[in-house]
């Protein structure tokens, strides 16, 4: 999953941000207000970590235009700001959490896991496509209830792709989703990682859930449609 950190502290902003990585999200840094929507615009992201004291734009002028257009990411707050008066401010701007500095990065981690539990148009923590089942609560992948080991990588890509089961998502669209700005792959990282799945998604198995559409990209679904290889 990929999340976006705007912070103008940079050593605050470099520390949030290695920690998520050692946990396995893809992220990207910002340190100003107006810099959170040029990103916003060229990548898909799960989530915002919003700092409130930013230059340009702070927080709460960043998530009420958010809101205003009508985008509902998942944002949390980061502020020095520990009153109730504040905490109501942020939250009645459309915050989903809240988090005061100094925080135990634990704390942090555990809320982005719940924020990331409760979007509106996910109200499941199993998938399931064919007899393929993925728990994004323990991460657990099982096809015909036998255990699959996925490394990071693998079991994000298989994530987002069984959430959007039946949509064909293009090549770009999945590296965007996968990866932060920083990486530098080659240009075929998301073939490579697609063979890596077929192999412990497939393999052994009569009925082939992840398919290449020509031109257009890739699709998990229970059975291969005619433009599909």
């Amino acid at each position: 999953m990929r999340i976006l950190v705007a912070e103008d502290e940079k050593d605050m902003n470099r520390l949030i941000s290695k920690r998520l990585q050692q946990e396995g999200y893809s992220v990207d840094s910002c340190y100003d207000g107006k810099e959170v929507f040029d990103y916003l615009e060229c990548a898909e992201y799960d989530a915002v970590i919003l700092d409130i004291m930013m230059p340009k734009m702070d927080g709460i002028q960043v998530l009420e235009k958010l809101r205003s257009q009508g985008d509902q990411i998942p944002v949390l707050l980061l502020t020095a700001r520990d009153s109730v008066e504040d905490r109501v401010t942020g939250l009645d701007a459309g915050a989903d959490d809240y988090l005061v500095k100094p925080f135990a990065f634990d704390e942090l981690l555990a809320r982005i896991r719940v924020m990331l539990r409760k979007p509106a148009v996910i109200k499941t923590t199993v998938y399931t496509v064919g007899d393929l089942e993925v728990h994004t609560d323990t991460r657990r992948v099982l096809r015909s209830g036998r255990e699959i080991a996925l490394s990071g990588k693998e079991y994000t890509l298989l994530r987002y792709m069984v959430q959007n089961a039946g949509i064909v998502l293009s090549r770009d669209k999945l590296e965007q989703h996968i990866w932060n700005y920083d990486f530098t792959g080659g240009s075929n990282v998301i073939d490579v990682y697609i063979r890596y799945l077929r192999k412990k998604i497939d393999d052994g198995f009569e009925s082939k859930l992840i398919h290449t559409v020509r031109g257009a990209g890739y699709v998990l679904q229970a059975h291969s449609d005619r433009g599909s290889l």
